[in-house]
């Protein structure tokens, strides 16, 4: 038994679940997502909840199974709260000189190269720049990751100064350099 898939997902107010077949359907005041159950999984509503469970004819020891119950109501439970709250996440920009704007629905990022980087919102993410704070937003949890991920593999932080684009509260470990090691001797 999977102990994530069996606890059921509750509908907040103002979103709406539908099922039909394998393909799952919420909207919410955010927007709109859905999402196919896989091979072996089901799904219903039931008293204002969402119910996932595999099929009857699945032995309860197949692992694969199993394992795609508890992922599925993880996921479902993702896309739920995406319609209704949506995601974000905050990437901060340390360096001289590095800074970030927007032009349209495109990141611009100056991040010390000999041009500037310019990055494309897909369909459902927003852009808001405050100062040295990028913060991606969408109702999306994954896409959300990716995107935030992309933007900081641009310029990820070195080890010596911390310089480089790093997600809000990551902490990055900084290395002694040659000098500092030498002068311990």
């Amino acid at each position: 038994m999977s102990r994530i898939g069996k606890q059921p997902i509750p509908i907040p107010e103002k979103v709406e679940v539908k099922i039909n077949g394998d393909i799952l359907i919420a909207k919410g005041p955010k927007g709109e997502l859905m999402r196919q159950l896989p091979k072996n999984i089901g799904a219903k509503v039931e008293n204002g909840n969402i119910l996932i469970f595999p099929d009857s004819k699945v032995n309860s020891t197949d692992k694969k199974v199993m394992a795609l119950w508890g992922l599925s109501r993880a996921l479902i439970f993702n896309l739920v709260k995406g319609v209704k709250e949506g995601y974000e996440k905050k990437l901060e920009i340390e360096g001289v000189g590095y800074r970030a704007a927007i032009q349209g629905n495109k990141l611009v990022l100056s991040l010390g190269f000999s041009h500037p980087v310019e990055i494309e919102a897909p369909k459902g993410i927003e852009f808001k720049v405050e100062k040295n704070v990028i913060t991606v937003a969408g109702i999306d949890k994954q896409l959300v990751g990716q995107v935030a991920a992309d933007i900081r593999s641009r310029r990820k932080p070195e080890p010596y100064k911390g310089k480089g684009i790093r997600y809000q509260g990551e902490v990055i470990k900084i290395k002694a350099g040659k000098k500092a090691v030498s002068t311990e001797l």
